[in-house]
């Protein structure tokens, strides 16, 4: 019986497989890139530096998974937020997990990643995705009994005022620029009190872009 033949697309897509599989067991786990030296407050696989506006947290706070780790089942349906949120923003700002998976190379399984719905300043998304950042020393766990304080939230209602009159002066100066070109209108210029709403600058989504844009956090 002749041999078939292995069609060559076929042999370029198991070579493909083969060198994604070999790159997936040489790149560096979570414990590699992330583990820090305490004492010199250094990263010993990229020989970065922590800012020294970390120095205080790195010794007060917990990265995410070294909370997760002392939970049963790693906390999956807990509420988990951050310091800096909860110093800058009045609204809840919180992540519900809904998958861990945990680096279990790690000494303490204290490094791997998680995955969550987030709540911004009372705004939940729809879809679950990875939580960025799980290496800063600023995670905290909500506890069970506060978490539906925690959650609580009714938002303000906006003002209706759109619009408001020009000051005099500029009022004028409008008026005679439309004359100036021959405008005949006799609307009365009003000042536009709507703007765009931007996300604030420490929105997950935005930290991950600069984050991939910059190169690996610190």
């Amino acid at each position: 019986m002749a041999r078939k033949k292995v069609r060559p697309r076929l042999i370029a897509e198991l070579a493909r497989r083969v060198r994604a599989l070999r790159e997936q067991r040489e790149r560096p786990r979570d414990s590699q890139r992330y583990s820090l030296d305490y004492e010199t407050r250094t990263r010993p696989f990229s020989g970065r530096r922590l800012p020294v506006r970390a120095w205080a947290d790195v010794r007060s706070e917990s990265r995410l998974l070294q909370l997760l780790g002392r939970l049963p089942f790693f906390g999956l349906g807990r509420l988990v937020t951050r310091k800096s949120w909860l110093w800058q923003h009045d609204e809840p700002c919180y992540w519900r997990l809904t998958r861990v998976r945990p680096d279990y190379t790690a000494q303490n399984l204290d490094h791997g990643k998680a995955w969550g719905i987030l709540t911004f300043k009372g705004k939940t998304e729809s879809e679950a995705r990875e939580i960025g950042q799980v290496m800063y020393h600023d995670w905290r766990l909500v506890p069970k009994h506060e978490e539906e304080a925690f959650t609580a939230f009714s938002p303000v209602s906006e003002d209706t005022l759109r619009s408001v009159a020009y000051p005099p002066l500029l009022r004028a100066m409008i008026l005679a620029e439309r004359r100036k070109n021959g405008d005949a209108s006799t609307e009365e210029p009003m000042l536009n009190l709507e703007r765009a709403r931007p996300d604030p600058w420490d929105y997950p989504a935005k930290q991950e872009a600069k984050r991939k844009a910059r190169g690996t956090p610190v």
